[in-house]
């Protein structure tokens, strides 16, 4: 079984579903509201545990009541809390989603806890433990680049997921495995608008250039595009009716983690992620839209009987 550990942010989601998002000084009447366990670094982890894994979440949350909820939540997805630090001297994190009629949403964040998320944390033992390390960008950048470079002297896979995008992330960051980012993340990054696949492309081109071993801009609807050189891949995502995107990009991650920590092919397990991330924007919320191994294993078989699942761009088909 693959061992993941997940370093990164703990939140509780305030959802609420709108005809449409509002512009600066306007209000927009609402509908459906949830508060939903979320962050990054508990989707991931959630994620990858719905989805087979043994999984350990390294992270902070405050002595309040949001964040027993948050951990009584990972527990019963089978995520290991015990490396998660209860403070009381902060809150625990809040994210605010706005999700249109269309399923696309916005995100407002206020940190808490996650920003004292420091690198002692980060013990040897648990980068030891695990095959696989992912990481994300809402702890402080400092910890995220000193795990990196851990994960890395421990012969680790690595994953980061630079979200949400920093002009700050240190050269050393850029050194990972896997590096994911969607198409805003892309454009903050590098400066290129990744509007189609080939765009898209470019911009993973220059994350390559920058240390990633595979830089992925994911596409939403249109999937992803991957490149470990100058060419690169177009895969294409399952089609499905879209309710809420929150969490789909952790979906993926997840998911990326849990087939390349089983050895898959890099293609393939780009592949599933997709099927992962798909399924996620099928439900509202953010760990209660996380799809579990059945439901990706058999839509990644479908994808794979009825499409066309990728396209070289710039090069060769691998």
């Amino acid at each position: 079984m693959t061992r993941v550990l997940v370093v990164g942010s703990i939140n509780m989601d305030l959802v609420m579903k709108a005809p449409r998002l509002p512009a600066p000084g306007e209000t927009v009447l609402g509908g459906r509201f949830a508060v939903v366990p979320g962050g990054k670094g508990a989707n991931q982890a959630a994620s990858a545990a719905r989805l087979g894994c043994r999984v350990r979440l390294v992270g902070a949350v405050g002595d309040d009541d949001f964040g027993a909820a948050a951990l009584a939540n990972l527990e019963r997805q089978g995520v290991d809390v015990c490396a998660v630090a209860r403070l009381a001297s902060a809150s625990t994190g809040v994210a605010s989603i706005l999700v249109d009629a269309t399923g696309e949403n916005s995100i407002v964040v206020a940190g808490g806890a996650n920003d004292l998320v420091d690198t002692a944390m980060v013990a040897a033992d648990l980068i030891e433990w695990a095959d696989v390390v992912v990481l994300q960008c809402e702890i402080p950048i400092l910890t995220v680049a000193a795990a990196i470079a851990a994960a890395r002297g421990a012969g680790k896979l690595t994953i980061l997921n630079a979200a949400p995008a920093t002009d700050s992330l240190p050269p050393g960051a850029y050194h990972v495995d896997y590096l994911v980012v969607n198409e805003q993340e892309a454009q903050a990054l590098t400066g290129i608008e990744p509007d189609a696949p080939e765009s898209a492309l470019s911009a993973a081109r220059e994350l390559f250039r920058r240390g990633a071993t595979h830089a992925i801009v994911t596409l939403g609807a249109m999937g992803c595009v991957h490149s470990d050189s100058e060419s690169g891949q177009h895969i294409a995502a399952p089609a499905v009716e879209a309710a809420d995107s929150t969490a789909a990009g952790d979906a993926f991650v997840g998911a990326l983690a849990t087939a390349v920590g089983e050895g898959r092919s890099t293609l393939d397990s780009l592949r599933y992620a997709n099927c992962a991330g798909a399924l996620a924007v099928t439900k509202l919320g953010a760990q209660s839209s996380l799809p579990d191994a059945d439901s990706v294993a058999r839509m990644h078989r479908h994808y794979l009987d009825t499409c066309v699942p990728s396209t070289s761009i710039g090069g060769q088909r691998r």
